[in-house]
């Protein structure tokens, strides 16, 4: 039987990540000195003897996850073979944590059971749908498969060169960077007959490091708690500070 079909056929690689197209990952569980952990429901093949088991969380990480409302529920894959990852045709794209990444944990495919992580409080006087009040932060030697909706960018971020983003567009940043929210409406335009811009918040990024984001801003924003009206339209204390409520959960 004759098919182009036949022409996606597994990559092989000896890396324990390869990307067998732009939506689909294969991970081998044998590679790497820890073990591999992949979002919940992720699994859409595997080949070899793999076990899956829910990832444990103690106590007092599952008080913080109470707590923020920052939940990844991850199984750990273990025993011998190799494991087909994808998540409703996301793009997928593999990267060393180096320093550090602090990431929503909506867009978190897998990652190197040897990575730190923590949960990473947005302190600031409004909270907004995407970027949320909480986000993971990854550190340590590893790799972590991350999603977005359609190709990304990535705009670095350097002493000369800082980078403003939609909130609701924002994937991942650096941790090194500092971040502070803004709305993109000046407080004369607010009161303008037109209307609005339609933008939401924005979030200005300085210091050194890369922001990544996707073509997509999938969630507007909602479920707003502001300070008062001048929270509302970002002309009040707006800062974002990072605070680590979680520890290394290894």
């Amino acid at each position: 039987m004759h098919s182009t079909l036949f022409a996606h056929v597994p990559v092989e690689s000896t890396e324990r990540y390869v990307l067998q197209n732009p939506q689909l990952l294969k991970a081998d569980v044998n590679q790497g000195s820890g073990p591999l952990l992949a979002r919940q429901g992720a699994m859409v093949a595997f080949e070899g003897q793999v076990e899956f088991d829910s990832q444990y969380r103690n106590r007092s990480w599952r008080n913080v996850e109470r707590m923020t409302g920052e939940r990844l529920e991850l199984m750990r894959c273990k025993g011998t073979g190799v494991v087909y990852l994808a998540n409703f045709a996301q793009h997928i794209h593999i990267t060393d944590v180096g320093p550090g990444i602090t990431v929503d944990s909506s867009y978190i495919l897998a990652f190197d059971g040897t990575l730190g992580v923590g949960i990473v409080a947005i302190d600031s006087a409004v909270e907004i749908a995407s970027a949320g009040a909480y986000n993971l932060e990854l550190s340590g030697a590893g790799k972590v498969a991350l999603m977005t909706s359609g190709e990304p960018l990535v705009l670095e971020v350097g002493p000369d060169r800082n980078v403003c983003a939609d909130a609701d567009a924002v994937i991942a940043w650096s941790t090194s960077l500092r971040t502070q929210l803004q709305a993109p409406t000046s407080s004369s335009a607010v009161w303008r007959r037109r209307g609005s811009t339609g933008e939401g918040w924005e979030m200005q990024f300085t210091g050194s490091g890369f922001v990544l984001l996707q073509p997509s801003e999938l969630l507007p924003p909602q479920h707003l708690r502001t300070s008062g009206a001048l929270g509302q339209f970002g002309m009040g204390r707006g800062g974002l500070q990072g605070n680590s409520l979680g520890g290394s959960r290894n």
